[in-house]
């Protein structure tokens, strides 16, 4: 009985702590965005930059999530890494969905944009 309680409360700990490395990627998301505009309104940059910066943001955040995931996961780090990664994607695409009322193209960047988020946090997990 006591072996069983203790299985139940380690499979309960990754998806909490999932959760964690999660919400302190956005975090992390949500300071940079808003460096980002910041110098958008002090420095005038253009779309190019722009595009480029969402971009590095989205990996940077994805991987440190994907190496807090794996240092505390400690097996299979790259794998939680890519969980942390694509769990990011997901959540970013439902938000956007929810936010665009329902109107998303799915094309080269949508894809593109999964790799990055799936790839930095896997990059993250194997670092870690």
């Amino acid at each position: 009985m006591e072996r069983m309680e203790r299985n139940s409360d380690k499979e309960g700990i990754p998806a909490a702590f999932l959760l964690k490395s999660l919400l302190f990627s956005y975090i992390l998301t949500g300071v940079l965005l808003a460096v980002l505009a910041f110098l958008l309104y002090k420095l005038g940059l253009n779309e190019k930059v722009v595009s480029v910066a969402i971009i590095v943001i989205y990996v940077a955040a994805t991987f440190f999530g994907g190496f807090v995931t794996g240092k505390k996961m400690g097996s299979r780090r790259f794998l939680w890494g890519l969980v942390m990664g694509g769990a990011y994607f997901l959540i970013l695409t439902v938000v956007s969905l929810c936010v665009g009322k329902g109107n998303i193209q799915i094309g080269n960047s949508f894809f593109t944009t999964f790799a990055l988020c799936a790839g930095g946090g896997m990059l993250g997990g194997m670092m870690s």
